[in-house]
């Protein structure tokens, strides 16, 4: 059985094609620029833009399964080509904050939400990853740790129960290639709550140095957020944080322990793995 994996550029995408190869799987690596992919040797490379529809019909030819990232553009006509070219699986990399009460009209939430909702009416039998936080969020940071600057946050109380990337490619590759997570839509976390505070004083102790924090007004942190993404996306987030941090613990859902009988990948390991990343400015 063939699977075709979409955004096979990014670190999740990539590991999902690493382990199904190294399993014995038939897997096709897809992206939107196919001669920047660095895949093992005897994995097949295609071009798939998932905003460019024609580029559907190559990639998915012989695939029976799809591991999708979300992408509203083109979404009906990947499911047609998927379904013509007789796909039977996908496994899509959604996100949690579909679940929110106000996910059609958030524009964090939206974009995840449209590509559940066209599978979802379609004939394909449809997995949906729903990760929370993820650690390597905290690469947001590494800018001001690596200058030995304060990390400035509205809301360092916000708390998220952080997953490892590694461990949402285990999840992807387990409903890739059993049955006990087909069709199913688990909620992925880490195994444990912690404030944005305490993230960062463990990545203190990774780094043998203090990392200082300094608490910002919400005008503030809006104008900073504000050179990176649009109005709306940076008042959505800081909503998100805002009810973290009033909330307490966040909730811990599904991780790799409940799913897959495996402990899950602490913060505290995804620190060291990339404690480079906040000392190459130091």
């Amino acid at each position: 059985m063939k699977t075709l994996v979409t955004g096979a550029r990014g670190k999740i995408g990539r590991a999902v094609v690493d382990r199904l190869h190294a399993a014995g799987h038939t897997v096709r690596a897809a992206s939107a620029s196919p001669a920047e992919l660095t895949v093992p040797a005897g994995v097949e490379v295609a071009e798939l833009a998932l905003d460019r529809p024609e580029t559907f019909t190559a990639a998915l030819g012989g695939v029976r399964q799809v591991f999708l990232y979300p992408q509203p553009a083109g979404i009906h006509e990947l499911i047609t080509a998927a379904e013509a070219a007789g796909v039977e699986h996908v496994v899509l990399l959604s996100s949690s904050s579909v679940l929110g009460p106000d996910a059609a009209d958030d524009p964090l939430a939206s974009h995840s939400l449209r590509v559940e909702q066209a599978l979802a009416a379609s004939a394909l039998t449809c997995t949906f990853l729903r990760p929370d936080a993820f650690a390597s969020n905290a690469l947001g940071w590494a800018w001001s740790i690596g200058r030995s600057m304060p990390v400035q946050l509205a809301y360092p109380g916000a708390h998220i129960a952080p997953i490892h990337p590694e461990d949402i490619a285990d999840i992807a590759v387990a409903a890739l290639t059993g049955q006990a997570l087909r069709g199913t839509s688990p909620t992925l976390t880490g195994a444990e709550s912690l404030s944005f505070r305490e993230q960062l004083a463990i990545l203190a102790d990774t780094l043998g140095r203090d990392v200082p924090v300094e608490h910002i007004t919400r005008a503030e942190a809006e104008q900073q957020l504000g050179h990176h993404m649009p109005a709306p996306m940076v008042s959505s987030l800081l909503d998100l944080w805002e009810a973290a941090d009033r909330h307490g613990p966040a909730v811990v859902a599904d991780t790799t322990e409940t799913l897959l009988g495996r402990p899950a990948r602490p913060f505290r390991q995804w620190a060291r793995e990339n404690a480079a990343a906040f000392t190459a400015a130091h």
